[in-house]
């Protein structure tokens, strides 16, 4: 179970007062009980405590009667972070809670690691973590230790402003970006082009030969609003960087353009009103309007990175009509629908929630929730999904589920929480990103020097050291991981291959053989029942209406079949009493006093019912080898028939192995079934193996087996019995068609159950692989090639810039060609 999920709710007491209390930041000395999960036993709590113990300045009782902990330590030397992360790689879990912010005004990858730092300082928060693509905070904290207020404090103190997701319009389907007034950011550019549009021109005049210069004066009315007003926020963010002892990219480019500005600004007033000399005013207004172009450009890229998210979100509809019995049809706010209503969903109109069919049919598109493309019969019966656009027909739905249990909730969920995730790279990218600006301006002050050291002038000098100042973009380094995983993972979205956690992704690309499950995964998951064959003596009829009564009684897909059947010959199932069945024998009840008992062979063994003599064996082997399911049935002891079913392979099941084949990944399918049937799917599907008489267990056992020797398996199922081995596998996936513990375990879930889907799931894991690596190939290559072209002069400060803003440009754009990534076959 997934520990952020888990209920308990821990206690917290501050400075040894009782009673939930948020502890204070007086004093070194903290307390906090910790909620802890998986204690079995007394040497459990000795192990925790032991753990805790190694902590410097920690002391720790654990009762294991309360699951609890309570802790005292030094917060000078320990954090509730480090405590609870000490309890879970000691093989424990602590309950927390999480929640999500919008962040508005980061700036570059600097930005994102200081409000993560501020955030991982509040009391009771135990992983705290910072999207700069996203702009985006997820924080888990022990339960009421942190308030929304208390966060957004720490976000303003560092010099951000933070919105709780629940308030920033995220809820309904709108864009935080958008709410950010993009317009004021197009005014100040354009307001910061028509200033600085005279100063460029007159430098390419010049280069041109023609001889015309602006008046120092002019230049200085021109470049000082666009430094001091329109490059305003560069210095805001670069002092609220410095008054947190950080630094950013607002730092380098406020050093950079300043310095370009005051050494024009002093050579003007030396020189006098009519002495000729060098100004750089048009360097540092140039510097300015480029990246202040390139942060609106970036931003534009980074929201189509996260559209797959948007779109999702715009699927929710806010008003459904409710058929009330007394009012009739009535419109009404989403949000009061409760499970049993019955709303009314028109053509065209998208269905409000999930739900089942009661009257009516139609088709409904639900390509941007599953990725089918062809539209869905739906009727009387079916269930239907919140979001799917209805066709032609009317259609009336009983509601199902509600709010965040909706599939589409649930589906955007899986697809933030991947978002939200760091690849094992980003510790590296962070870690450099840390001392990325210090390093930087060192480097300026080693050219400043070198420069001066070997003749130059103090002029020469410092337009080498603005340039390497403005040149360096940690913003591209930043980008680079994250964008590439948000265009992935909304792009995998869209074709519905839902990736819940960057390991999956991570560890697609490597896999090498893929275990499927039989039932459900690579056949329809719907047996029909084809022959009846009745023992002498016995009715046909007779022996499928009893049978149907004692398989009413269960959900297995074969006993539906068999009800089903019994239903369409329009025979009545009667009652039965004593039920009882074992596990992978069989089942039997009364029937209107007939003691019924349907199973294999072992099962009728067991109760000392013989077979016929004959050619039943060889019957039973003929049927199991054309891949045919069969079930005996006894009637009072005596052997009554059997009734045999098949379950159809899925048509796009042979291709899908084929396509698998083609990548050099091997197919093994383990079934439940007989090894007879099993080896007739493996046959037609043209599988490396396949075998029968496999129990859930065995099939986790084999998984393992096979990673021992070092393979790389994925392993696709369906049902609860599949999820052990989706557990034990290195990449789970799940069919969207199966249950949801299978879904919860998995690490990839296809929401079409189409096995094609599973090769889709390893592409797009080696393409956005593949676009994380050309991202920061391009992020480093920039300022490894750009910093030192800037140190020698080679690199004017306005060209340095405009590189600068193409960097995060480039990195940027590249992840959006992930956008375009479709399953093999599918239609763009």
């Amino acid at each position: 179970m997934d520990r952020r999920s888990e209920p308990d709710i821990p206690e917290i007491r501050g400075n040894g007062a009782p009673g939930l209390k948020k502890p204070t930041d007086e004093g070194a000395r903290g307390e906090v009980t910790l909620q802890i999960g998986g204690m079995t036993c007394s040497s459990c709590a000795g192990r925790i405590e032991k753990a805790l113990g190694k902590l410097p300045g920690v002391s720790s009782e654990v009762n294991l009667a309360l699951n609890s902990a309570h802790v005292t330590f030094d917060r000078d030397q320990t954090s509730v972070s480090k405590l609870a992360d000490t309890i879970r790689s000691a093989g424990y879990s602590v309950a927390d809670e999480s929640r999500s912010f919008d962040i508005d005004g980061m700036t570059c990858a600097n930005c994102a690691l200081r409000v993560e730092k501020a955030l991982s300082k509040l009391p009771g928060v135990t992983e705290a973590s910072v999207n700069f693509a996203l702009e985006r905070a997820d924080i888990h904290t022990l339960p009421g230790q942190v308030g929304d207020a208390d966060v957004i404090a720490a976000v303003e103190k560092a010099g951000y402003h933070a919105v709780s997701r629940g308030k920033s319009g995220q809820e309904n389907g709108q864009d935080p970006a958008d709410q950010k007034n993009p317009d004021k950011s197009f005014w100040w550019l354009a307001a910061s082009i028509v200033l600085t549009a005279p100063l460029v021109a007159q430098m390419i005049w010049m280069y041109l030969g023609v001889d015309f210069h602006l008046s120092p004066w002019v230049e200085l009315v021109l470049a000082t609003p666009v430094q001091f007003l329109i490059g305003w926020r560069f210095y805001r963010g670069a002092w609220m960087a410095l008054r947190n002892a950080s630094a950013n990219m607002d730092v380098l480019v406020a050093l950079g353009t300043s310095a370009a500005y005051f050494l024009s600004l002093y050579n003007m007033i030396v020189a006098g009103h009519d002495g000729q000399t060098h100004l750089y005013f048009e360097a540092s207004a140039a510097i300015i309007t480029l990246i202040l172009a390139g942060k609106i450009m970036e931003e534009r890229a980074k929201r189509g990175a996260s559209a797959a998210i948007r779109e999702l979100m715009a699927l929710r509809p806010r008003r459904a009509r409710k058929l009330d019995e007394t009012k009739g049809e009535i419109e009404i706010d989403i949000a009061q629908l409760v499970i049993g209503d019955t709303v009314r969903v028109l053509p065209g109109e998208r269905v409000p929630v999930d739900g089942k069919v009661s009257a009516g049919e139609s088709e409904l598109d639900e390509s941007l929730i599953t990725g089918e493309t062809r539209p869905i019969a739906r009727v009387a019966g079916d269930m239907v999904v919140g979001g799917a656009v209805n066709g032609t027909g009317r259609l009336d739905v009983e509601v199902t589920a509600i709010g965040e249990d909706t599939t589409l909730s649930r589906i955007i969920r899986l697809v933030e929480h991947a978002q939200t995730g760091k690849a094992p790279v980003q510790k590296l990218v962070d870690k450099v990103s840390g001392i990325f600006v210090p390093v930087v301006v060192l480097i300026a002050m080693v050219t400043f020097g070198g420069w001066l050291l070997f003749g130059a002038t103090m002029e020469a000098s410092i337009v080498a050291a603005v340039s390497v100042l403005v040149i360096a973009c940690p913003c591209a380094l930043g980008l680079a991981t994250p964008t590439a995983l948000v265009a992935g993972t909304g792009a995998a979205a869209k074709s519905g291959i839902l990736i819940r956690n960057f390991d999956a992704l991570e560890q697609a690309h490597n896999v090498d053989t893929v275990i499927f499950d039989k039932t459900g995964t690579l056949t329809e998951g719907k047996p029909t029942v084809r022959d009846i064959k009745p023992a002498e003596g016995t009715d046909e009829a007779e022996l499928l209406r009893m049978v149907a009564a004692v398989q009413a009684a269960s959900e297995h897909p074969l006993a539906r079949a068999i009800v089903n059947a019994a239903r369409k010959q329009e025979i009545k199932i009667p009652d039965i009493t004593d039920f009882s069945s074992k596990t992978g024998a069989g089942v039997q009840a009364k029937v209107e006093d007939h003691n019924v008992v349907i199973g294999n062979e072992a099962m009728l063994a067991d109760l000392g019912i013989g077979l016929p003599d004959g050619d039943l064996g060889s019957q039973i082997a003929d049927y199991e080898g054309r891949g045919q399911t069969f079930i005996l049935v006894a009637i009072d002891g005596r052997f009554a028939g059997f009734i045999t079913l098949e379950d159809r392979i899925r048509a796009s099941a042979k291709q899908a192995i084929a396509d698998l084949k083609a990548r050099g990944i091997n197919s093994i399918m383990l079934s439940g079934d007989g090894e007879d049937v099993a080896s007739y799917v493996a046959e037609q599907l043209g599988l490396e193996e396949g075998r029968g008489r496999i129990r859930p267990q065995d099939k986790a056992r084999e998984v393992e087996k096979l990673r021992k020797v070092g393979r790389h398996v994925a392993m696709v199922g369906d049902g609860i019995n599949d999820a052990p081995a989706l557990a034990a596998a290195d990449v789970g996936i799940a069919m969207g068609g199966g249950t949801d513990v299978a879904m919860e375990t998995a690490g990839i879930t296809l929401m079409r159950s189409d096995p094609a889907l599973v090769e889709g799931a390893i592409d797009v894991s080696i393409a956005t692989r593949r676009k994380i690596a050309q991202n920061l190939f391009w992020a480093f290559g920039y300022n490894v090639i750009g910093v030192p072209l800037a140190a020698f002069g080679i690199l004017s400060p306005a060209i340095a810039g405009a590189a600068m803003a193409l960097s995060s440009v480039s990195v940027v754009s590249n992840s959006l060609l992930l956008r375009g990534w479709k399953v093999r076959g599918e239609k763009p």
